[in-house]
C-alpha cells in the first residue's frame, strides 16, 4: 500500500518514507515532507528519479530546486531491540589434547 507522493510505509516503523538515491547510487529512506531541520538537499534528476545530497560546509544552501529532507533514520520510531542477555560461561575442566599411546 503506497501513501500519497510517491511514499511508502518504512519497513520497520510504519511511517511514511519515499526512498532516494544518493552520488554513490545508494538508496535513502527520507521523510516525505520538507523538513527545515534536515540536513539533506532532495531534487528530482532528469530521469524522474529523487536524488539527494548532503549539505557540506562547501555546499551548505540549497541549489536549483532541491528542498530540505530528513533522513528516516533519524526520525525512525522502530522498536527498540532487546538487549541481548549473555549466556553464562562454562565453568569446569577443559579436555587434555587425546594422545596415542602405544
Amino acid at each position: 500500500m503506497t501513501t500519497p507522493h510517491g511514499a511508502e510505509p518504512c519497513p520497520s516503523c510504519g511511517q511514511a518514507v519515499r526512498w532516494a538515491y544518493t552520488a554513490a547510487g545508494r538508496r535513502q529512506a527520507i521523510n516525505p515532507t520538507s523538513d527545515p531541520a534536515g540536513n539533506l538537499g532532495a531534487y528530482t534528476d532528469g530521469t524522474g528519479r529523487l536524488r539527494v545530497r548532503v549539505l557540506t560546509s562547501e555546499r551548505p544552501t540549497l541549489e536549483g530546486a532541491e528542498w530540505r529532507a530528513m533522513p528516516h533514520a533519524a526520525t525512525c520510531a522502530r522498536p527498540q531491540p532487546r538487549r541481548h542477555t549473555p549466556t553464562p560461561r562454562r565453568t569446569g575442566v577443559r579436555p587434555a589434547p587425546w594422545r596415542w599411546t602405544l
